[in-house]
């Protein structure tokens, strides 16, 4: 599943050279040795099954030529060659039992393989930055870490099964044609095989672009299906069925055209190599008929020519297909391993520390956070901020939020405002100046033990299409059932939950869009009440409740905000006149502060918002 980010980035992704290409398929071949090394006994045992299917296999002919040379003998008629048959017999068997038993055991590698790969990827797509995540298409990338790790079955399988015995077998049987022969027919083998693999080399490359086209429609195409189905209500809201249809059948109709030519290409490929062979495999035949007509060589020699080339034959013509399945999966892994390429564009500096809060270090277990509990200071000082180097959001901010105090943001929309938790957060640096806690620069400490002393109720929730206590319990996953239930009945939530037929265990939909809005800023509120960080974010925390479940939420949230430090970024002034300081934000700038007595004194900004919302309530 490859990342689409823009027209750009996808041309880059597509315009490779062939060396380029070539560097990349060795690059993810290499990538894939540490998982070998990890089952060393395994496959050493598995490359000695192979060999020794392999041997068996080309010993076949061989008993054969003799069972046939044995039978055309006059006495034939009276004894029959039992040993040579029943040899004969269990050379089929062992061919066939090594090959089952080396698969068996090499299983568990490709496995492993696949679930430490696809879990590399997983875990380096949360560690990226959110600027990657909000340029992302979700529908394009989870197609292409599908392809890669089904790649991984196929080249690991393939490569080390097919490519390696099949040179094994046609370098065993041009040994043996050589010994045995006149050398002409190890020089036809030879060519043969030279011919095949040549063909077959530069054809493949010439197909590539077809498949990597394909790759890149397809990927499109489940984008914006995946994005389309996301928003069915809105697709509904506005009747745009038909117009969703069409979209996602222009990326389709892209795709069959390359599909064609794909299957197309194909046939054209698996004929040439069928006219290398036919030509290859009568050539031999016809030298093998003359050596019999002159007596050089026995009906048996016959037989054993004709059934080397059979056997060789299948390999052969399976080597190619081999060899392009290869480079099909070596291109879908391409794209998963570009996942891998993404930098993350916030890291922890070298030898970052834990967050100390009150001489203590902050430390995330296994996912989940210990309540930290402790108030701790946040300073702003001299903070520069842009998402876009051209268009800058904050410009000089500085102020302080000391330790169990409450600073509210008011101001405009875009003004800067979710800014500032998302720069607290460390989801972004600042550009210029510092954020630190309790004197600690956050650039400094590890981003676990920041996140992990930090809680927020942001303005639009997101839920995991899971149950209502999972949704709250993910605040923190080891809490026990009685802090959920607590943290529920704080939220004001508990009541709702009980009166519906499976409580706790009901589903909230994906993005939890079976719960009103309300319903679901009470289950963040309980999800931050649980996790219980000693740094709150209030990010129009209350947006989305009524009047009256505003005030009950609203008391609710003084007391969880006492003896902590708490950010409030507001729209309702009503809901922050209690805070010990607010800000007035307007493009980036801190225009006034004070106390909310303060600030109506002056006259300014603030009054004159407070008045304009007292007149829309009234």
């Amino acid at each position: 599943m490859r990342a689409v980010i823009n027209t750009d980035a996808q041309m880059r992704h597509y315009s490779h050279t062939p060396s380029a290409e070539t560097r990349t398929d060795w690059r993810v071949i290499r990538s894939l040795l540490p998982y070998l090394m990890e089952f060393k006994v395994r496959v050493v045992a598995v490359i000695v099954l192979l060999v020794l299917a392999k041997l068996t296999n080309v010993a076949v002919p061989l008993v054969l030529k003799e069972i046939v040379d044995a039978m055309s003998k006059p006495q034939a008629m009276l004894t029959i060659p039992v040993f040579l048959v029943i040899g004969y017999g269990l050379l089929r068997l062992f061919s066939t039992l090594f090959g089952e038993i080396r698969d068996a055991l090499f299983a568990k590698v490709t496995q492993r393989a696949i679930r430490r790969v696809a879990l590399q990827v997983f875990e380096h797509l949360h560690s990226l930055s959110l600027r990657f995540h909000l340029e992302r298409q979700t529908g394009g990338v989870s197609r292409d870490i599908e392809r890669g790790t089904r790649g991984i079955s196929f080249l690991l399988t393939f490569l080390l099964f097919n490519i390696l015995p099949t040179l094994l077998e046609i370098g065993l049987v041009a040994a043996i044609l050589f010994a045995k022969y006149d050398p002409w027919f190890a020089i036809i083998t030879f060519s043969t095989l030279v011919l095949y693999i040549a063909f077959t080399l530069i054809v493949t490359e010439w197909r590539m672009v077809f498949r990597r086209t394909m790759n890149e429609m397809d990927s499109k195409a489940n984008t914006r299906a995946i994005d389309s189905l996301i928003n069915y209500e809105t697709v509904k809201y506005f009747g745009n069925e038909r117009y969703e249809v069409q979209r996602y059948d222009e990326q389709m109709q892209r795709w069959e055209v390359s599909a064609v030519r794909n299957q197309t290409s194909l046939a054209t490929l698996n004929a040439g190599q069928s006219i290398i062979i036919a030509i290859g495999v009568t050539l031999l035949m016809l030298l093998a008929a003359d050596g019999v007509v002159k007596g050089s060589m026995t009906i048996g020699d016959l037989v054993l020519v004709n059934v080397f080339m059979l056997q060789l034959y299948m390999p052969l013509h399976f080597l190619g297909f081999v060899y392009r399945e290869i480079k099909n999966a070596l291109a879908d892994m391409e794209k998963m391993f570009r996942l891998l390429d993404e930098s993350r564009e916030v890291q922890d500096a070298p030898g970052a520390l834990p967050l100390e809060l009150n001489g203590a270090a902050v430390r995330p277990r296994h996912g989940a956070t210990e309540p930290t509990g402790a108030a701790s200071g946040v300073r702003f000082e001299n903070v520069r901020f842009s998402y876009d180097p051209a268009r800058e959001i904050l410009h000089e901010v500085s102020f302080d939020i000391p330790s169990g105090h409450t600073v509210a943001v008011v101001g405009a929309s875009g003004a800067g405002k979710s800014t500032l938790s998302r720069l607290l957060f460390r989801f972004y640096d600042v550009n210029a100046g510092s954020i630190s806690i309790d004197g600690q620069d956050i650039r400094s400490v590890t981003q676990a033990s920041l996140r992990a002393a930090i809680g927020i109720v942001p303005q639009d929730t997101v839920l995991f299409n899971d149950t209502i206590y999972y949704n709250i319990a993910y605040g923190r996953p080891n809490a026990t059932h009685e802090e959920v239930i607590a943290a529920a009945q704080s939220a004001h939530i508990h009541t709702f939950i009980e009166s519906l037929p499976q409580g706790y265990d009901s589903m909230v939909g994906e993005r939890g869009l079976k719960l009103s809005g309300g319903e679901k800023q009470r289950v963040a509120i309980a999800r931050a009440i649980l996790k219980n960080p000693a740094i709150l974010i209030f990010d129009e925390a209350t947006s989305a409740l009524d009047s009256k479940s505003e005030k009950a939420i609203q008391d609710e949230l003084r007391n969880i905000a006492q003896n902590r430090t708490t950010l409030v970024i507001a729209h309702r002034l009503s809901t922050i006149v209690d805070a010990h300081q607010i800000l007035v934000m307007d493009k980036g700038r801190i225009l006034e502060r004070g106390t909310h007595r303060n600030l109506l004194e002056k006259q300014g900004i603030y009054s004159q918002m407070w008045a304009l919302q007292q007149q829309e309530e009234h």
